[in-house]
């Protein structure tokens, strides 16, 4: 078999076995084939057994010459060693070549992060005479007392709910499930959003579930998320970079800051990898280091 026959059967894997999304399925199924195209762009004409570490560890050279990132080019090595794990599982090969090739060093680059006062300030701008305005705020609310991405936001749904005994069942990636908690205040506004104003919504076919609806009684896109969160911090005259995320920064940032167990933020944010999470360490260490420099009188 050639290239093309491992990277169908890889695919093939990767939707029955693994359950990706479509988007991460074909970033997989990419960067394989431009490991492939670069091996025979070299003039190897040799098949996914005859590769060695030092193949895959010049391929990378040759993506960092050409200016790709290194956190894209730890992507694409994570899909590469994906590959490989499969080979192995299926005893195609004897030997995994990606092995002992390490993963490119990346600068984390610290995210924003709002302070408690200008999260009152954001919510504090929003009108909740509207029915739009109700439910941005009961977004918002859930966005940072829970530290959901985006996409779980608008995937969450009613029947995931448990607010009596505040909780949210929040399905993350690669469909992995964890309960996170749910604060009063916005389980307060949660609650208010979906008896007065979700239903009055006329809600449109396979949208019954789903708590955050649009004006057409179908699921909130992301787009529109982005829209809202950048449309209340003009109004609350806030000049950091916002965005849905900001408030999953936030809300893991606040924790650590107030001696939360860095290991139950890491379960709470749905962190695989625990070093995922050390990064609000660090930003935690950032924030004092500041406020000293602020406030010390000797500083």
């Amino acid at each position: 078999m050639g290239w093309q026959s491992y990277i169908k059967e890889f695919g093939t894997y990767l939707k029955l076995e693994r359950s990706l999304s479509e988007n991460s399925l074909e970033a997989y199924l990419h960067d394989i084939q431009k490991f492939s195209d670069y091996l025979e762009m070299a003039g190897l004409s040799i098949l996914p057994a005859e590769v060695k570490a030092d193949h895959i560890k010049k391929f990378l050279s040759y993506l960092a010459k050409l200016g790709i990132a290194a956190s894209s080019q730890a992507r694409i090595l994570s899909g590469i060693k994906a590959f490989y794990k499969y080979l192995m599982l299926e005893e195609t090969i004897e030997r995994d070549p990606s092995v002992n090739v390490h993963t490119p060093r990346i600068d984390r680059k610290i995210p924003d992060v709002l302070s408690l006062q200008e999260i009152e300030d954001l919510l504090a701008v929003i009108d909740l005479s509207t029915p739009e305005g109700a439910r941005n705020r009961a977004m918002i609310e859930v966005l940072y007392s829970s530290g959901l991405r985006v996409t779980e936001l608008i995937e969450l749904k009613i029947s995931n709910l448990y607010l009596d005994i505040g909780f949210l069942r929040i399905i993350g990636k690669a469909n992995k499930e964890r309960f996170v908690p749910i604060g009063r205040e916005a389980a307060r506004y949660l609650i208010s959003y979906i008896e007065n104003i979700r239903s009055n919504v006329p809600v449109k076919p396979n949208n019954e579930d789903f708590v955050f609806l649009n004006r057409r009684g179908t699921k909130i896109s992301r787009v529109m998320v982005f829209m809202i969160i950048k449309e209340v911090a003009l109004l609350a005259d806030i000049k950091k970079n916002i965005s849905p995320h900001t408030f999953r920064h936030s809300f893991a940032t606040h924790l650590i800051l107030g001696g939360a167990n860095i290991k139950a933020v890491q379960e709470m944010l749905g962190h695989e990898n625990i070093t995922t999470t050390e990064i609000y360490k660090r930003l935690d260490q950032d924030i004092l280091r500041q406020t000293l420099l602020e406030f010390h009188p000797r500083s």
